[in-house]
């Protein structure tokens, strides 16, 4: 339970209040603790340091840490104290990017398995001289890439649901799409909406 708790994500706002990436809750109670960041009251936007935080009583509810002595809240906002450089402006290919991308979706039939059963296809493939990129690799489930094998759609008759291209960059691409309700006092609904092309 406290390793779930640690793991939820805090949004990290910059010295000037914008948002500029999520952190876990563990992460950023370290970083209260070392005066790196403030931790923010969505509901009056009051900022507090390591010792009022603690002090804090948590409402039924509310995510805790156990202490052996104390609850402590885990901060759903946090805001820096010194000014933090705006993230490249270029999604990195990843695994993790490239689920985000094709929303955890098979490019092939449509399908969403969980993700152990989504495996990452070479649209043109390695064997014949496809490389790792963005406008090479999808998602495909198990069943469409065994079907597929070590052929081009077009030699396996089969149909890509969109063409694979690189994200448009946008600083929340690599956010989790659960976020606390909290958020939308600092972030507007129509910067979740990833636009995919460029």
């Amino acid at each position: 339970m406290a390793t779930a708790v640690l793991d939820r994500p805090t949004l990290v706002l910059n010295k000037s209040w914008q948002p500029v990436r999520v952190a876990s809750a563990a992460r950023c109670l370290i970083m209260l603790w070392n005066g790196t960041v403030k931790a923010v009251d969505p509901d009056d936007y009051q900022t507090y340091n390591w010792e009022d935080w603690s002090r804090l009583r948590p409402q039924s509810g509310d995510a805790v840490v156990q202490t052996v002595e104390q609850s402590i809240l885990v901060p759903e906002v946090v805001v820096l104290q010194t000014y933090s450089k705006v993230p490249r402006q270029t999604v990195t290919f990843s695994r993790r990017n490239l689920f985000r991308r094709d929303e955890y979706q098979c490019q092939y039939c449509g399908c969403k398995p969980q993700s152990s059963d989504l495996t990452i296809d070479h649209v043109n493939p390695r064997s014949q001289g496809g490389g790792s990129s963005w406008e090479n690799c999808v998602l495909a489930c198990i069943k469409c890439n065994t079907r597929k094998g070590g052929r081009t759609p077009q030699q396996a008759n089969m149909l890509l649901l969109k063409k694979a291209v690189r994200p448009r960059w946008t600083h929340l691409f690599s956010m989790p799409k659960h976020r606390a309700s909290s958020w939308s006092k600092f972030i507007s609904d129509a910067y979740w909406d990833v636009e995919l092309q460029e």
